[in-house]
């Protein structure tokens, strides 16, 4: 593979068509969206990107425009692993996680979509080539619309083509959360896949309380019911709440997972190949958790993730967004 020639990376503010909403970013009216163009000294080019709910690219921007190109630009493109943890130690001291993180993700999907381009590969198949048929939920960012709102959006989502919807969780008062979830579970009918979502609303208490409401509609999973950092609260969450657990989202390495699955606080790790780490990182929390007979999901940027589930036999529901 030809030599790294140059990176060029991108910033970007890019306002929401519509209103989003969930219980810990409260309102959001635009993303960050950072990009990185990888060209090797052959012309050929991979993209990248990583983004945010409203702050941070720019340090996002700094990392990918100063720092990166000085670590990799005249290496060897196709040694992607080298690259990871070159950029992984150089960036080590200033976070292990945060904008260091993100900026890793964006270089590492750019150099997989180089190696892919320049094999003529769809990137599933390069990754392992399973099953390239994904089952997806449409998730929804609605916990301040109102309940016709809520509906409206369902039929809009079922009217795609969406045979599983998720929902947000973690309004001011449980009764809201249940009386909520109640009408979607008629609304869409008994056995239709329905997720909730807390976005980290809760304490442990709070979140075994929530789950054992949501319980009798049947939820396929209950996400992030508590902080990530709070590995004991949520294995307690998976043990006496009742409801399998999707979470992962906000873990930022393949370690955090590893300790999270270890102690029984997951039932769905659930890696956004974002803010993980990248292609590279992903592929590692997904076999991570095959290894403990659990089954992956994912946190946006479907147009990449969904390679990366189809690469893999324990995949579960890929999350699509309309953003």
């Amino acid at each position: 593979m030809p030599a790294i020639a140059s990176l060029e990376s991108g910033y970007y503010r890019v306002p929401l068509e519509t209103t989003l909403s969930d219980s810990t970013h409260g309102t959001m009216l635009d993303f960050e969206l950072n990009t990185l163009r990888v060209r090797d000294a052959e012309g050929a080019e991979g993209v990248g990107y990583t983004y945010t709910c409203g702050r941070n690219g720019a340090a996002i921007d700094a990392i990918l425009s100063r720092d990166i190109p000085e670590q990799v630009v005249g290496a060897d493109a196709d040694r992607i692993e080298f690259l990871w943890n070159k950029v992984w130690w150089g960036q080590h001291y200033g976070g292990r996680g945060g904008p260091s993180v993100l900026a890793l993700s964006a270089l590492d999907m750019a150099l997989w979509d180089l190696k892919a381009r320049r094999l003529g590969q769809p990137l599933w198949r390069l990754l392992g080539g399973h099953d390239p048929r994904v089952p997806c939920y449409a998730g929804g960012i609605d916990l301040d619309l109102p309940l016709d709102g809520l509906l409206r959006q369902t039929d809009d989502n079922l009217a795609k083509g969406f045979r599983a919807i998720k929902m947000k969780v973690g309004r001011a008062r449980l009764s809201e959360d249940v009386a909520r979830v109640r009408a979607m579970r008629e609304h869409l009918g008994e056995g239709f896949p329905l997720m909730v979502d807390a976005n980290m609303k809760w304490s442990a208490d709070e979140a075994i309380r929530a789950a054992r409401a949501l319980l009798p509609f049947d939820p396929v999973w209950l996400e992030e019911p508590v902080i990530p950092d709070d590995i004991a609260g949520q294995a307690r969450v998976v043990r006496e709440g009742g409801l399998p657990v999707a979470a992962g989202e906000n873990l930022r390495s393949l370690w955090e997972f590893r300790h999270l699955i270890e102690a029984g606080g997951v039932t769905y790790p659930e890696p956004d190949v974002t803010n993980c780490g990248g292609v590279t990182a992903f592929m590692k929390v997904a076999h991570l958790a095959e290894a403990f007979n659990l089954p992956v999901t994912s946190d946006g940027a479907h147009d990449v993730t969904v390679h990366l589930l189809a690469a893999v036999p324990n995949r579960s529901y890929l999350e699509a967004h309309g953003f």
